[in-house]
């Protein structure tokens, strides 16, 4: 949920999703429909159905339980390089190096002495992040480097004098300024996103399939884009069509 999401918008869904599915069997046993309602506004619903398909396998093949092995947890559906690398290193404290964008940030600076990370190299990111992992207490460095990435080691204003590293390259360097581009921010207003969003919340308020017209009124600006935002929500599996031509959630056009 935490993928590209803030936590202020993830920890009251996140509260209701474990009281009501406090164990992987408990979820997989949902609909898909119910699991793409519950999520919400949190955004890329995709992540909700490999979330489902992921408690199934657990439920299956695990008793239930996420294997703490980082190959493991690599090989569930939705569980990328950050990920299984964050359950094995918090949930079970293992010295594994976990990388999100602050840390990359630090690493750039006091290490390379470079202002900026540059674009993402899970090669060179985990090869660098884990020579300075300690062996000991790895889930206690990590979140310490994460903290520190997020609060004083900032993209934009680095709080250079309340920083708690010895030695850092780049203030050894001089500071100097990023060399590449500015990456331009995502927006949100006007894209596909949006429009799939649109869709998504007019068949959440409903229990089965709804006409055309329904889905058509979603998003009035463009029929193109609408159309091929419908389509996408079809091809990725969070939306059917029933054979009378209507649409669904995903397991709510019933039998056809």
């Amino acid at each position: 949920m935490l993928q590209q999401t803030p936590v202020a918008r993830v920890e009251p869904i996140w509260h209701e999703w474990v009281r009501r599915w406090p164990r992987p069997s408990d979820l997989a046993a949902e609909s898909p429909a119910e699991i793409v309602r519950a999520w919400g506004k949190l955004g890329y619903p995709r992540r909700a159905l490999r979330l489902h398909e992921c408690a199934g396998i657990l439920a299956r093949d695990h008793g239930d339980v996420v294997p703490e092995d980082v190959e493991q947890l690599l090989a569930l559906p939705g569980i990328g390089t950050y990920t299984a690398r964050a359950i094995a290193c918090f949930a079970y404290g293992q010295a594994v190096p976990v990388v999100d964008t602050n840390v990359r940030r630090v690493i750039a600076r006091a290490v390379r002495g470079e202002a900026e990370p540059g674009n993402p190299s899970a090669t060179r990111d985990l090869r660098e992040a884990t020579t300075i992992t300690p062996s000991r207490d790895g889930a206690v460095f990590a979140a310490a480097l994460m903290e520190l990435g997020a609060v004083i080691c900032t993209a934009r204003k680095p709080d250079c004098p309340r920083c708690p590293l010895p030695r850092c390259a780049w203030v050894e360097a001089g500071r100097p300024a990023p060399t590449g581009p500015k990456r331009a921010g995502q927006g949100y207003a006007g894209t596909d996103r949006q429009v799939r969003g649109r869709i998504l919340d007019v068949l959440r308020g409903e229990t089965g399939p709804v006409e055309r017209s329904r889905i058509d009124s979603a998003w009035l600006r463009d029929g193109v884009q609408r159309d091929r935002a419908l389509g996408s929500l079809l091809s990725d599996g969070l939306v059917e069509q029933t054979s009378d031509g209507r649409f669904a959630l995903a397991g709510e056009g019933g039998a056809d």
